[in-house]
């Protein structure tokens, strides 16, 4: 999805009054010492103005600079209660809410606030009144978290009212909110009226920007990226004026990269942007490496992306936090389905469906996150279900009750996950736009995650969703993908001929990058290709899809043919025993080999009829327990290792994805600067 650059608006939309500026000295002929003019120590800006004179105000701007957001808190609630009929205070008290905790509801109840406390219609009454900085900065706020909430309207009422009152060029920020109604040409008319008339590079890599977004609008690719190029070139300039950069223009040319398939230019985008530690920007590159590099299974280098996006995300303001804080959720989500934690992923995704949607700065709506975390949420419960269903092949008459009770409540989840999900995704332009190759103004679901959306919404619909794009172009670049979706229908359908011709053009025309779904594909045409008696092709399909995406097997819940062989100890034969009841192996003598050993060490290792090994798994039995207790952990741990990627990803670790507190995460303190080293170190 694009976003928008819109870093802290004060600074982007002040004007600055000089009520105290200093008196002009004429020139005189005498240059005694007394005689020497001594300039006024410019004072620090509060709340972007030179010449707050207020103590309050000042207290809390100080209490602030020096990264005191407890204290800043506490002085602006102070001050509320002191002088309630203050718009001064419930302008400072809303700022602090919004900036230091991204509390933006609570914010926008004190904006209110002040702004019934301001009820000027002009700039003469705002002027008479003494309030016109807390005015003039309430209406500017009160525009950026309507934008924020995604109440686009009353974002740009306000934008006017400040044109209106305070004759401020606003041009250049109505952009951003007419993409977000999808009115398209509006905003491409509105951006070039900037370019002709701004010589700001701020307001033209915004214009840039806003055009960037309308382009890709159309259901056709578009033929280039010129647009995005020119906002990144455009806010480069700007950068070496002010000596900051925004990531946002380059991940925005990063995905008009991507919607043109020229996805390793679209990664060059993202290796640019993460050179640069931009806590205010809304754009954390990281997401989209890690999103990127899982996509290709390049799950070394994902794991890297995943650190480093929670060390950017440490870095984070509160209120940049609340508003990419989705974006985090599902691509760790993404991430921890595949690498085997299906209950964490789960937990992820809710949290994100429960949490209020902040997509103000994206392009894409609140209706689209949900349908992905749904959509995700649904995958993961499934995915669950197969682990639990993995361990309870071990499992004692008395434990049974209590796990079937746990596999029933993960069938609800999904059940209900996909229900939601078949709700939010029903619109059928909507679906159109979906199904386009990393559809640019939506949400990023993964490609290889798509085709869900096939059993979901049904066969009969999709043929037809499937089918209008391709006549819209939606496919022109690469129609690998669309014949990716043919595949999964014909799974669905049963139509097994059908599904070996698309499934064998999609491998054949998808780009080389989209590793985990031609896993995917390679995993639905080895089935096809087993139940057609033809064996050796089978066998290369399931080895190519294992080895592309070890957890396709699992999350598809299906299984592998298997012959089970055995050294001819007791614990081997227990070992077997287990193996033959789970749900990823199918029994026969044809099938894939599972060899299983008890000496020298406890071993199962899955390889292929030739003797090639595909997964194997040791450990060390344990004297002190007994043998039904060794082979119900070997196998336990084979599963674990198999059908995952095999990286331990403590508790802590997964608890850090949840997040912490917006508050106690802007006052790490030193620990902030240490990782921030850290991050920037070659």
């Amino acid at each position: 999805m694009n976003r928008l650059s819109f870093k802290y608006l004060l600074k982007l939309l002040s004007i600055t009054f000089f009520w105290l500026a200093a008196l002009p000295v004429a020139a005189q002929d005498d240059s005694g010492l007394g005689d020497i003019v001594i300039p006024r120590q410019q004072l620090p800006l509060c709340f972007g103005f030179s010449d707050v004179s207020d103590p309050s105000a000042l207290a809390i701007c100080d209490a602030l600079n020096l990264r005191e957001n407890v204290k800043a808190r506490e002085l602006s609630e102070q001050w509320v209660r002191s002088e309630p009929d203050s718009p001064a205070a419930q302008f400072a008290l809303a700022e602090v809410l919004l900036t230091v905790e991204g509390n933006m509801p609570r914010a926008l109840f004190h904006l209110n606030r002040a702004e019934e406390l301001t009820p000027y219609s002009s700039l003469e009454e705002a002027f008479e009144s003494g309030n016109v900085q807390w005015h003039y900065l309430t209406i500017s706020q009160l525009s950026y978290v309507h934008q924020l909430m995604g109440d686009q309207i009353r974002s740009l009422e306000y934008l006017e009212k400040m044109e209106s009152i305070y004759g401020q060029d606003i041009e250049s920020f109505r952009g951003w909110p007419l993409i977000k109604l999808k009115e398209y040409d509006a905003a491409r008319a509105s951006a070039y009226k900037v370019l002709e008339t701004e010589d700001s590079v701020r307001a033209r890599a915004r214009a840039w920007n806003t055009i960037c977004a309308a382009d890709l609008a159309s259901l056709a690719p578009i033929e280039s990226n010129n647009a995005c190029d020119r906002a990144i070139a455009e806010d480069e300039s700007a950068a070496n004026q002010s000596n900051s950069s925004d990531t946002v223009y380059l991940t925005n040319a990063s995905e008009v990269a991507l919607s043109l398939l020229e996805i390793d230019q679209a990664e060059d985008y993202l290796n640019r942007a993460t050179r640069f530690l931009n806590p205010d920007s809304v754009a954390d590159p990281w997401i989209y490496r890690l999103y990127l590099t899982l996509n290709q299974g390049r799950f070394d280098e994902a794991r890297s992306a995943l650190d480093r996006m929670l060390l950017w995300r440490q870095q984070q303001e509160p209120l940049v936090s609340a508003m990419n804080r989705a974006e985090h959720f599902l691509v760790s989500a993404s991430f921890l389905l595949i690498a085997g934690y299906g209950e964490d992923a789960a937990k992820l995704s809710q949290t994100a469906l429960n949490q209020p949607d902040r997509n103000g700065s994206y392009s894409a709506d609140d209706a689209q996150k949900d349908a992905y975390a749904a959509l995700i949420n649904m995958h993961a419960n499934r995915a669950q279900l197969e682990i639990e269903k993995e361990q309870g092949i071990s499992l004692g008459w008395s434990e049974l009750p209590s796990h079937q009770l746990r596999l029933f409540d993960l069938r609800l989840q999904a059940w209900r996950a996909e229900r939601r999900a078949a709700s939010l995704f029903a619109s059928f332009d909507t679906l159109q736009n979906r199904v386009r190759p990393y559809a640019p103004l939506d949400v990023h679901i993964p490609e290889w995650l798509e085709p869900e959306l096939v059993a979901i919404i049904g066969t009969g619909i999709m043929n037809q969703i499937l089918d209008q794009a391709l006549a819209n172009g939606v496919f022109q670049l690469n129609d690998g993908y669309y014949h990716a979706y043919k595949t999964e229908i014909h799974a669905q359908e049963g139509n097994i001929d059908e599904l070996v011709r698309s499934a064998t053009t999609a491998l054949a025309k998808l780009p080389d990058q989209e590793i985990l779904l031609r896993a995917r594909v390679s995993a639905r045409l080895a089935q096809a290709y087993w139940q057609k008696g033809e064996a050796e092709e089978a066998h290369a399909q399931f080895i190519q899809a294992i080895s592309q995406d070890p957890s396709v097997i699992r999350r598809l819940q299906t299984s592998l043919p298997a012959e089970l062989r055995t050294d001819g100890t007791a614990l081997a034969q227990r070992v077997s025993d287990l193996l033959s009841k789970s749900p990823r192996f199918a029994t026969s003598d044809n099938g894939l080999v599972l060899n299983i050993t008890a000496a020298p060490e406890l071993s199962i290792c899955l390889s292929s009829r030739s003797g090639e090994a595909l997964s194997c798994y040791t450990s060390a039995a344990s004297e002190s327990e007994s043998m039904e207790w060794n082979a119900a952990e070997l196998v336990k741990g084979f599963h674990t290792n198999a059908f995952g990627l095999g990286f331990e990803i403590s508790q802590a670790q997964r608890a850090m994805l949840l997040g912490s507190s917006v508050i106690l995460s802007s006052q790490i303190g030193p620990n902030a600067q240490r990782n921030r080293e850290a991050f920037l170190r070659p």
